[in-house]
């Protein structure tokens, strides 16, 4: 069990592979206020779910070993990843995210709503760069930079096969740049490339491409800021950039 940032960055350097780091940050207790905010929300829960049991820990990235496409959300929301403990699995987010992986061949099934519903993805691996559920949905920087090297090892453990990241709103833009530097030893270049819809930025060789996509929060789905069509569109350039299997 880990408790403070330095004992994150010890533990998070030794896990062997992609099965002993999901195990390590299901067990992670270095931010006092969000494990906090994550118990109270597993204690309280919302009225829907009253009669089901809360996973309530840190949420570990989900799918294949050997993805050659990640995608990478922010955090796990209140009442879905830290009531399944599955990442966007029980939300409106994920409904919207794995319909459309189904559509582009990603994912064997339209949607995630357990843990145990049988989804599997296809060469792709969700991520969050914050792993507990944060109060309304914005994690303060020093959380943020504690559960950074929980995010670093996972691009560390994909870098072998991993071809595209999907950004998933402007925080999951950001969080990339400091994996670029720790585990593929570029800086990121100057300015920093802007976060838009579609923003395509690449580093040429053995380093990703990186694509941003609107999240698929409510806020944009429900507003048409984020349409399917343009989840398609963003999957199919993922499919291209990553390459035939």
């Amino acid at each position: 069990m880990t408790r403070t940032a330095d004992e994150v960055t010890a533990t998070a350097a030794a896990v062997p592979d992609l099965a002993a780091l999901d195990r390590a940050v299901a067990r992670c207790r270095a931010c006092p206020n969000l494990v906090s905010w994550r118990e109270e929300v597993a204690a309280t829960k919302r009225a829907a779910f009253r009669d089901q049991t809360y996973w309530g820990r840190p949420v570990p990235g989900f799918g294949a070993p050997d993805a050659r496409i990640a995608i990478l959300g922010l955090a796990p929301a209140a009442h879905g990843g830290n009531r399944t403990g599955r990442v966007f699995t029980g939300d409106r987010s994920g409904d919207v995210l794995f319909a459309a992986l189904h559509r582009a061949g990603l994912a064997n099934q339209p949607t995630s709503v357990a843990a145990d519903d049988g989804l599997r993805l296809r060469d792709t691996r969700i991520v969050a760069a914050v792993r507990c559920a944060p109060p309304a949905n914005k994690p303060t920087p020093a959380e943020r930079d504690t559960c950074a090297p929980w995010l670093h090892r996972e691009f560390d453990l994909l870098k072998p096969t991993l071809r595209v990241v999907v950004a998933l709103g402007a925080f999951a833009w950001a969080a990339w740049w400091p994996v670029l530097t720790r585990i593929y030893g570029r800086r990121p270049p100057t300015p920093r490339p802007a976060f838009g819809h579609a923003a395509h930025w690449s580093g040429g060789g053995q380093v990703p491409n990186v694509l941003g996509c609107y999240h698929v929060s409510q806020q944009n789905t429900f507003t048409g800021r984020l349409t399917p069509a343009m989840l398609d569109e963003v999957f199919a350039e993922v499919k291209r950039l990553a390459g035939p299997v």
